[in-house]
């Protein structure tokens, strides 16, 4: 790896996605530091967030009790101290989870048609159904001048090309 670089394995990828997911909606990094390390403990895990079991309600972190897995009550991180559940549900529809872990994400716009899995092309985003990197099929577009000739040339779907498109261009965006 050269010098200058930071490697990120997936997990920590996803730990990085919820913090920025917890900042966005407003919850400040202080607060989600000492989420983090209540969850650390009570899970026992060095990457708590890379589960399914969190959610939020705009201003503190909760994290699904596994003493009270029958109940509807939630641990709040922050106060470490249960509350009801449906108050503060919110959903992960970008996630793709498998036993309470989070097996792959799907970071253009939750679609199907890209994902980073840890387990395909080192994780890098890929057209799903194909596993084509995306950057392959952007830059192909751009070289071929057409998403349908490279549709057919990589024989992937239409659709698949112009997200894998759209998702590089966000990216540079950024």
């Amino acid at each position: 790896m050269i010098e200058d670089q930071i490697g990120l394995s997936f997990r920590d990828l996803i730990e990085l996605r919820f913090v920025q997911a917890f900042l966005a909606v407003g919850i400040s990094l202080q607060a989600i530091r000492v989420c983090l390390a209540h969850a650390k403990a009570e899970l026992q895990s060095d990457r708590p967030f890379a589960s399914r079991r969190f959610k939020t309600d705009g201003r503190t972190i909760f994290l699904e009790s596994l003493e009270h897995a029958g109940d509807p009550h939630m641990l709040d991180l922050r106060k470490k101290q249960y509350v009801m559940k449906d108050v503060i549900e919110q959903s992960f529809k970008d996630l793709d989870l498998e036993d309470d872990e989070v097996m792959r994400w799907r970071p253009f716009r939750g679609r199907d048609s890209i994902v980073l899995d840890p387990k395909r092309s080192f994780g890098q985003p890929i057209a799903s159904r194909s596993g084509v990197p995306t950057i392959v099929l952007a830059d192909s577009v751009v070289a071929e001048g057409s998403v349908a000739r490279v549709s057919a040339i990589f024989e992937v779907d239409k659709s698949s090309v112009a997200d894998s498109v759209e998702f590089e261009k966000e990216l540079m965006n950024r």
